[in-house]
């Protein structure tokens, strides 16, 4: 397996990562994940680690890396059912994954991608309006 499918849904893009990812997938992941983002103005990402069970400093620094390009391209970044040896793994290795949202599932992930977009729509239409407020 050369590439892991990223599916679009609406606004948002959903990656299920089903086996442990070696370091030629991740960069690959990361990737295509941002092209994805920028090609489909997706204002939202959401990475299921559900099957991972092992995480090393590579692929943290890949999450990181992916959450970070994201929100330059104007989306943010949720991951979803982290395994509690893999956050023990995480904070062990000092890669606290900043910039990086988590949610226990994936209901509670899209969830929170919904609240993070519609807070920071609704900045934008308050901004718009002192703008306005401001030429006039």
């Amino acid at each position: 397996m050369d590439k892991i499918p990223i599916l679009r849904m609406g606004a948002y893009l959903l990656v299920t990562i089903q086996v442990d990812l070696y370091d030629r997938l991740a960069l690959n992941l990361e990737a295509d994940l941002v092209q994805m983002v920028n090609k489909t103005s997706a204002k939202g990402v959401l990475i299921d680690i559900s099957a991972v069970s092992i995480v090393d400093s590579f692929m943290g620094r890949i999450i990181g890396n992916i959450a970070s390009m994201s929100k330059i391209l104007d989306a943010e970044t949720v991951v979803v059912g982290m395994q509690p040896a893999v956050a023990i793994t995480l904070i062990e290795l000092g890669l606290p994954l900043k910039g990086v949202h988590t949610a226990l599932d994936m209901e509670k992930g899209m969830n929170l991608l919904k609240s993070m977009i519609d807070s920071t729509e609704d900045d934008a239409d308050e901004d718009q309006t002192a703008d306005d407020l401001i030429t006039e």
